[in-house]
């Protein structure tokens, strides 16, 4: 079994308040979710309106398939135009991993 993650930190365009910010993020938690089948959420930054962090998971029997969607995920958010992509990071477990 492998799972990959990867966390987002956002920079967000014209919001000037956390409903604002709610409206740019939820839709982009739900389309991670529903194109890409993995679990996503808000993990951070969630009291300053014109900043987020976005934490996604996804698990699979194989390796390279968590990457792929990782990419395709990492791409998707990149290109966003009301957000800007400020850093990603990605790590890996698998069954060796203690």
């Amino acid at each position: 079994m492998y799972v990959g993650t990867l966390s987002f930190d956002l920079l967000l365009g014209d919001v000037h308040s956390l409903k604002q910010k709610r409206s740019v993020v939820r839709p982009i938690l739900a389309e991670l979710q529903r194109k890409h089948a993995v679990s996503v959420a808000e993990v951070g930054e969630q009291d300053l309106y014109r900043r987020a962090r976005i934490g996604l998971a996804a698990v699979s029997g194989d390796m390279k398939h968590v990457t792929d969607v990782l990419d395709r995920c990492e791409r998707m958010v990149a290109g966003r135009p009301e957000v800007e992509l400020l850093s990603v990071r990605r790590r890996y477990h698998g069954d060796e991993d203690e």
